[in-house]
């Protein structure tokens, strides 16, 4: 081993400075092999993420059509049950209506009835009240006599 000298030569630091510089070299080349790798692996990473959405957009695209599909079976379902209810509230309003026509001759008849109770009543009012007008008129007469 050299012993150590206090001085340095002017060989001495081209040796040093072409050392350093082979050194940074080595680096700069692994550095620039990293790089290389790191880009055929992102690339390799995007294609794996290319292929990915392509299956996903795929799955999508089916999941649309079976949507699709089930939104064409739910609004015929829909249109069925629709109908159905739509047929039974038909059937629903002719019943009321029936109900409601034989409710309304019910009632006219009763209301008739009334009436008719009402008119007799009147009349015998009218009878009463007339016979009581005549008996006031004899009982007038006939106390006007006896005081004559």
């Amino acid at each position: 081993m050299e012993a150590m000298r206090q001085s340095w030569s002017d060989d001495r630091l081209d040796d040093l400075n072409h050392r350093v510089d082979t050194g940074f070299g080595r680096v700069d080349d692994q550095f620039a092999r990293m790089d290389e790798r790191m880009d055929a692996r992102f690339a390799q990473m995007d294609e794996r993420f290319a292929q990915m959405e392509e299956r996903m957009d795929a799955r999508f695209a089916r999941m649309d059509e079976r949507f699709a599909q089930m939104d064409e079976r739910m609004d015929a379902r829909f249109a069925k049950f629709e109908e159905r209810m739509d047929a039974r509230f038909d059937r629903l309003d002719a019943k009321i209506d029936a109900s409601a026509h034989e409710l309304r001759m019910q009632i006219q008849g009763d209301t008739h009835q009334l009436n008719s109770r009402f008119d007799a009543m009147q009349q015998t009012f009218i009878r009463v009240g007339g016979g009581l007008i005549g008996v006031l008129f004899a009982s007038g007469a006939g106390l006007i006599a006896t005081q004559l």
